[in-house]
């Protein structure tokens, strides 16, 4: 017993210190031992969000593949241009309105506006919608119109084709693009497909429908016959960064492309995204949304330049609150589960091969609010992620 004693008190005076806070000297040389492990291609800054001083600073200018983290700037302009109750409307409009006996002569259009999760669940409401108004027939057909966004299915990683990661992306999303079945696949046509859909929950609710779905336009005076808006867009932000969905994050630069630059296209996107992270100083290189390109490029200090306006600005909670949590959801959910950093510290994570990073906010144990950023390059994903989550700890740890 007189050993057992012995040994745990020896293993209370090494485990000690790793426990209590530390001072910004001692958690210098933390964030330092981590650091010179990550070698010349890593970078990282940290700032103490309530007295704006700079805590941490290793090669904080120098330009890195942000991967994931590059939806730190897509979501956070998403929240900023449409607010936090923001919603995306897919609608459906007619060739006419219904007339007394509820028919519409002529066509239906489902209008696509950008929802990336507009789906089965969602097709039913809006003809239940319709034929709570009073439709019971359609003299033509259905037709899916896409034309809020440009028809090309992915990003410039995948030269704007589909691929593994992302797509097909259209404006008249459905089922994130895969098909409905035991064995689904990418659709081959989102409109038409869509379009299709949609007219399968019409005759199921009791709509007659004379012709098959296609794919098509409304034109210019269709009438409006009925809307489904998507969730708010402080839940699309969540569903984008905590899972990391790669869907989600070029839907909704597509989005800010066609609102508000111009055009339903990515690098319309793009262009609002940096415009509005030009407002906090940073200044990203950016080619989509969601990171997958090697050609984005971002330093440590612009995306902690994004974090603090962020946290000041009015989206601030929704931000936070869309982000993994360290050791309890989203991507992170499986690391620091033992950490001091267990529900303290709210993050994005970025990954790509040879590239590891992340990024976001620590809640310290003395009340200390910091946010931060850890840019890793030609590194191996599985030993950078304790560096960052060591790191992480000693965030928390940390006494102003």
């Amino acid at each position: 017993m007189v050993r057992v004693a012995c040994l745990a008190a020896v293993l209370a005076a090494v485990l000690a210190p790793a426990a209590q806070a530390a001072g910004l000297p001692a958690t210098v040389r933390a964030l330092d031992r981590q650091m010179n492990r990550a070698g010349s291609g890593s970078g990282a800054y940290v700032v103490d969000l309530d007295s704006g001083a700079t805590l941490y600073s290793r090669a904080p200018d120098v330009p890195r593949i942000p991967a994931s983290v590059n939806k730190l700037y897509t979501t956070s302009t998403a929240l900023l241009r449409y607010g936090e109750e923001g919603q995306l409307t897919t609608a459906v409009l007619g060739d006419s309105a219904p007339d007394d006996a509820g028919v519409v002569k002529g066509n239906l259009y489902l209008h696509g506006g950008g929802d990336p999760e507009f789906g089965r669940a969602e097709a039913r409401e809006l003809a239940r919608i319709l034929v709570t108004s009073g439709l019971t027939r359609v003299t033509r057909r259905v037709i899916g119109d896409e034309s809020h966004f440009d028809r090309l299915r992915g990003g410039p990683d995948s030269n704007y084709g589909v691929s593994e990661w992302v797509g097909p992306l259209s404006a008249l999303s459905f089922n994130y693009g895969f098909t409905v079945g035991r064995h689904p696949r990418f659709q081959k046509n989102p409109a038409y497909y869509a379009a299709r859909q949609f007219e399968r929950e019409l005759r199921l609710a009791g709509v007659r429908v004379r012709w098959h779905a296609r794919a098509g336009v409304a034109p210019a005076g269709a009438a409006t016959l009925g809307e489904w808006a998507s969730q708010r867009m402080a839940v699309l932000a969540r569903h984008t960064n905590r899972p990391s969905d790669n869907y989600m994050a070029e839907t909704l630069l597509k989005d800010l492309g066609a609102d508000y630059g111009g055009a339903g296209t990515t690098a319309a996107g793009t262009a609002v995204v940096r415009r509005e992270a030009a407002r906090f100083g940073a200044n990203p290189t950016m080619v989509d949304g969601s990171g997958l390109s090697r050609q984005n490029r971002t330093t440590p200090r612009d995306v902690v330049e994004l974090l603090e306006g962020l946290d000041e600005s009015a989206v601030a909670e929704p931000m936070r609150l869309s982000l993994a949590i360290a050791g309890k959801a989203g991507t992170l959910s499986d690391r620091m589960r033992r950490s001091p950093a267990k529900g303290r510290c709210r993050a994005k994570t970025g990954t790509l091969n040879g590239v590891s990073n992340l990024a976001g906010y620590c809640n310290g144990r003395s009340g200390a609010r910091l946010a931060f950023a850890f840019l890793m390059s030609g590194v191996s994903v599985w030993t950078a992620h304790p560096l960052q989550d060591r790191m992480a700890a000693a965030l928390v740890r940390y006494r102003p």
